[in-house]
Order: structure tokens, then sequence, then C-alpha cells
């Protein structure tokens, strides 16, 4: 590789890694990123986020740190001035970024500092608003089965037979950047959409693409024992008891309509990166923050402090740029996402600006068999009193009013056991999970694939259980803060020179002050003036 890659980071919002065809799932129509995994990338099956949400999980993946290091845990927290990011670090470097306007991730009240990260951000909404729900009446009224669903079904089309979506802005404009570079540095853009995000609504060709009888058994709450707090805490203010089998399959169905606009909106970029000549030139990853219950344990949408594998496992795929050996198809590594910023600066070329716990994964692009990792954590939840986003004002009249579609998520979270902090630890075969407050979790994956009977009360796993508390208790203490590259001088200049002064001649002062000023450690001044000291009694005698 004789030239630093373009980096092009396609980001789908809430997309579960079942969603794609090529992973299994029989009802997902997603041709062009089977293909680009078949052909030319490399698709981890078993990728897991760091937190079940939006803006911890980006946090994470942008600067290859756990939610827990610096505190970016919950959606109230953004990075901010002094702590580095994928993007400042690629931009000092000398790339081109080039952004949308879905942030997530820098702290938006600070004056500068989002634009700072980039030296393009384009903002959408420019274009006339897309046509809503063809059943505009789909919600209904409170009480209804669909009021807190987030279901919107088929959307309309406009005149000219589109639904054209903030989405299909950014992709679009994205392409225009591509085709009109501003200068010759390499690119760094980051595509951050929406989709498939709630609401559940999609126009056609996607909408009667996806054929219901082919969708998977629905994970249903029945069948479950010994699940979080938060789950039935949710349902408890959703309430969509009145849902049917058919009614969950048609929210589903049109969730994987989504997810196949997304993959049209991926082909369209790629067919740009070629029409261009540049595709070879390009290292291209495809990752989503976190996934979406779509009827699983009989919920919409996610929860914050639940690790169930709709929700933690994502798409993540990456394609080197020509010249980095790698063999197509899919990986059944274990991998994390704090493992794509380890990836993007490797192949990029540059240099980490902190202390990161993401792994390059270069090796398993060459041989997709090779595992990268025994265990894969997710984090999520908050402290009692802590925080979070707007669930303490769910019910205020300051807050946001029952009609809102999260109301429910948010009046879940005001229960402290509900929404307490949990760590989740996944192996190939185990999963466990550990709560401040609650009953901690344990599956078997192999017998148990669907997550459905907690055996954390189990004595035949009693020695797994105790092996795994203990592995997780030196993870954190092997990742619970970082030091900073640059280090802090323990005396001013004056107390450096007070140390010292007795053993420097009168004529050497003006020499051990320039030192002191150079930033000079305390125990290399007493060494240099020691060595001048003997130099001066040399040359006296």
């Amino acid at each position: 590789m004789n030239k630093r890659p373009h980096i092009i980071i396609f980001n789908p919002d809430e997309m579960r890694a079942d969603s794609l065809a090529h992973l299994g799932n029989p009802a997902a129509v997603t041709p062009n990123l089977d293909a680009f995994a078949r052909e030319d990338a490399v698709s981890f099956s078993k990728a897991f986020c760091q937190n079940p949400v939006c803006v911890p999980s980006r946090c994470s993946f942008f600067t290859g740190l756990y939610p827990h290091v610096k505190g970016h845990r919950t959606m109230s927290h953004l990075l901010r001035p002094g702590e580095d990011s994928l993007f400042s670090e690629l931009r000092r470097s000398g790339y081109y970024v080039w952004m949308n306007d879905r942030n997530d991730l820098t702290a938006g009240q600070i004056p500068g500092w989002t634009e700072s990260n980039a030296d393009e951000i384009f903002y959408s909404g420019q274009c006339r608003k897309a046509p809503g729900p063809k059943n505009a009446s789909v919600r209904g009224c409170p009480g209804n089965k669909d009021y807190y669903s987030h279901f919107e079904g088929e959307l309309g089309l406009d005149e000219k037979g589109r639904n054209y979506t903030s989405d299909d802005e950014v992709v679009d404009a994205a392409i225009e950047r591509l085709r009109n570079p501003v200068d010759d540095r390499p690119m760094c853009l980051f595509l951050g959409l929406m989709y498939p995000h709630t609401p559940y609504g999609v126009e056609e060709p996607y909408f009667s693409a996806i054929q219901r009888e082919k969708l998977a058994e629905r994970i249903r709450p029945g069948d479950c024992e010994g699940k979080a707090k938060i789950l039935s805490e949710i349902r408890k203010y959703q309430g969509m008891e009145d849902y049917t089998e058919s009614d969950w399959d048609e929210l589903r169905a049109v969730y994987l309509g989504m997810c196949m606009k997304i993959d049209a909106q991926f082909g369209r970029l790629v067919k740009a990166l070629k029409d261009e000549g540049i595709y070879d030139d390009c290292a291209i990853f495809v990752l989503s923050d976190h996934g979406d219950f779509t009827g699983d344990y009989g919920l919409s949408e996610k929860a914050q402090n639940s690790f169930e594998d709709c929700l933690t496992r994502v798409p993540f795929l990456i394609k080197p740029p020509k010249g980095v050996s790698c063999r197509p198809g899919i990986s059944p590594s274990l991998v994390e996402l704090v493992d794509f910023y380890a990836t993007a600066m490797d192949l990029a070329g540059v240099t980490p600006s902190h202390t990161h716990f993401g792994r390059s994964l270069r090796p398993q692009l060459e041989n997709p068999e090779l595992p990268a990792r025994k265990y894969v954590f997710c984090e999520g939840g908050r402290m009692p009193g802590e925080y979070h986003c707007d669930e303490f004002h769910a019910s205020g009249k300051n807050g946001p009013p029952e009609t809102l579609p999260y109301w429910p998520k948010m009046m879940a979270q005001t229960d402290d056991m509900a929404h307490s902090k949990g760590i989740m630890m996944r192996s190939e075969r185990f999963k466990y999970v550990s709560r401040s407050l609650g009953n901690d979790e344990f599956y078997d994956l192999r017998e148990d694939p669907g997550e459905t009977k907690n055996r954390i009360d189990d004595p035949e796993f009693f020695e797994v259980i105790t092996k795994m508390r203990l592995d997780m208790l030196k993870w954190l203490q092997a990742t619970d803060d970082i030091v900073p590259f640059d280090y802090d001088l323990r005396f001013t200049p004056e107390m450096m020179w007070a140390k010292v002064r007795q053993m420097v001649a009168p004529e050497d002062e003006t020499l051990v002050r320039e030192k002191i000023k150079e930033g000079i450690s305390h125990g290399k001044l007493q060494l240099f003036c020691r060595e001048l000291s003997e130099k001066r009694k040399v040359k006296e005698a």
C-alpha cells in the first residue's frame, strides 16, 4: 500500500446482525451487502457493540475506549474538548474529514467543538419532507395497541415515486463530495444514517419485498424465565398485549424493508466509488451502533441495559484497500466495535494519540477463521439517581408528555432497579450479565440461543459462572482508566530551581534555567547539574 487509503464509514442506526441475508435470515433482502461480503470484505458474524444505545456506543467505537473508562455511558455525556476520536486524529494527520449531521458523539453545547472535528459537515433537511405513513391514523388514541409500538407501516411516495429521506440526502451528498474532492488529501467520509431506527416505516418497493412467511420464529416473553426487570417494565408501559403474531410479523417485515433500503443506499455508494475509480483505494467499514428488539421478548425498539444478542450483535463488515491481504467471506471470530477504531487507525497508518482497548482486525481480514477475542463485553444502565436521558422528567409537568412514543421506556428507566448498571460478558458458548441491583443472568447459548432461561442459580454452571466473574473483574481492572501519553511535572520552574540552586555555580544559572523551561524532569535535572558541577571542578583543577 503506497498511499494512505480513503476511509469510508457507512453507519446505519439500530441494525441487528441477523437483518443480513448472508448471516442466515431467510426473509432478509440485502443483495449489495451480501455481494460485498462474498467478493471484497470480511463480515464478522459475531461482532458486538459496547452499549445498546447510540451515544455511549459511538463514543466507544470512535475512541477505542469502553463506556466506563471516561464516563461515556449515558445519552447525556458526549466527547468534550481534550478528548480525541478517530475523526480528530485522522484530520490532524492530514485527512479531509467529511461527515453528516448525525452526531451523537461530540458535545453540542460547546461552540465550535463539533465543527473542529471535521473539515466539512453536511446538514440534511434541505429537501422537502418525505411523505409520511399511508395510514395517517395508524397510531390511534391512547390505549390503542400501536400507540407506543413505533409502527408506521407503508410510507407514501412523492410525485417522483420516491420517499426521499435525510438518509438519501446524506448518501447523495457523500457521492457528490467523492466526485468533486476539495483537494488531494485522502478522505474520511462518515455517513451516519438514521435507518433502520424507529419509527418502523418504509415505502415501496421495500414494503412488499419482504416475504412475511419467511420470517424466523419470534422469541416470546411467555417462553422466558428470569429475564431483566427492565423488559417487563417496558412491556407494562408499552401496552402491546393485543398485538397478534400477524401484527408482529408486519412490524418485523417493515423493519427488514428498512434494512433493504439501507442495502440499496450502500449499493449506490459502492457504485459511485467504482465509477470514480477509487473503490480499490478505499478502506470501507459497515457497522451499526446497536440492534433492535423488533418483537423479540414482546418488545419494540430497544433497552439501554438489556444485552440480548438482538440488541448487542451488529453488522460489521470491513474491506481493506488494495494491497492489504484479505480473504472475503464470513468470519466467526468474536470481535467488538472498539476494534473498528483500532483497525481504521491501522489501515490509515495513523498512530493513536491515547491508550485504547481495540485490536486491529488486519489478521482476521487475512484469515477470517483466526480467533480474535475470548470474550466480548457490553455495558449499560445507571447508578441510582443518576441522569441518563429524560427519564426522571417522564411524568413531570416539565418533562415529556405521555403522548411521546418513548414515554414507556422513560417510565421504565425511572425504576432504579430496572435501570441498574449492568455488564454483559459473552464467550462463544456462555453469556453472563452482572448487575449492580437485581438478579444477575447466565445463559448457555449452545442450548438456549434465544436467551430464554436464566440459569444463574443452576449448580451445573457454578464453576463457569465463578470463572467468568473473576475474568470480568480482571477485565475491569485492566480497563478502568487510562493515563494520557503526555505527562505533568510535579514542580513549578521556581520549585525546580530551588531544589538545585545549591548545586549550580552562578555562571551556570542561565543554562540550568533554560533546561527547566524545556520541561526536564526533576531526576534528569539533578543529574544534569551534577555533571555540570563535575565538569567545572575538572576545569578548575
